[in-house]
């Protein structure tokens, strides 16, 4: 299928469509081995000198990551800061990363947070940590955990279970713990467990917890096995 579309898209790039280039760019990235680096050089770099922030991301990231030219991270930085200036938020994510500027770093992230970039938000959630901004912090951990970010889950439910950045929550700090589990990872329910155990949360907060992970079998079945067990 990604041979087709190349085929398709190498006639309007080289007819001077900058976003037939763009995407050609990326295809070759995504589909393609080591071989065919030098033709997303050339597209994305074409893409990138008809000021196409798109073509500016992905040429920027070329530079930046040295694929088949030399590293440029300074080069790189101009085009991130020119295609995040056209509306390209991911551009803006990748410029976070290289400016020096703790601040404009802080400012960059949120805005490719608040565009919708889920891993600009865990990132911001932890440099606002390093800062002690902890309300902050946990905003971002919820909003990213809420989004599916994986990596932020624990945070987020260690958190609301230790009052930080907020009121010690059980029902949200279980509710994270849930959802942990649901995407594989059961080392949250562990602390689910010893809540129950400690008579820190009683059924219907539990039954909450669950309805907030969409996970109402894994409340179900923490009440039967602790609850109702005798929290032995």
């Amino acid at each position: 299928m990604a041979t087709q579309v190349t085929v398709e898209l190498v006639p309007l790039a080289d007819g001077g469509s900058a976003e037939a280039a763009a995407l050609l760019a990326g295809i070759y990235l995504e589909y393609f081995d080591e071989s065919a680096l030098p033709m997303a050089v050339r597209y994305a770099r074409a893409a990138a000198e008809a000021g196409l922030p798109a073509g500016q991301r992905t040429y920027g990231h070329i530079l930046a990551t040295g694929l088949g030219v030399e590293e440029d991270l300074a080069r790189a930085a101009e085009l991130f800061r020119a295609a995040g200036e056209g509306g390209d938020a991911y551009a803006a994510f990748n410029l976070a990363q290289l400016v020096d500027d703790p601040a404009e770093s802080l400012r960059l992230f949120e805005i490719a947070a608040r565009e919708g970039i889920v891993a600009a938000g865990a990132v911001l959630a932890d440099r606002l940590s390093a800062l002690d901004r902890d309300e902050e912090a946990l905003g971002w951990y919820v909003w990213a955990a809420e989004r599916g970010h994986t990596g932020v889950m624990n945070a987020a439910a260690c958190w609301c279970r230790d009052g930080i950045g907020t009121t010690p929550d059980l029902i949200q700090a279980v509710r994270w713990f849930f959802v942990m589990l649901t995407h594989g990872d059961g080392d949250g329910i562990h602390e689910a467990i010893r809540l129950a155990k400690a008579g820190a949360l009683d059924e219907e907060e539990i039954r909450e917890a669950g309805r907030l992970a969409r996970a109402p079998g894994s409340a179900e079945a923490l009440i039967s096995t602790v609850l109702r067990s005798g929290r032995t």
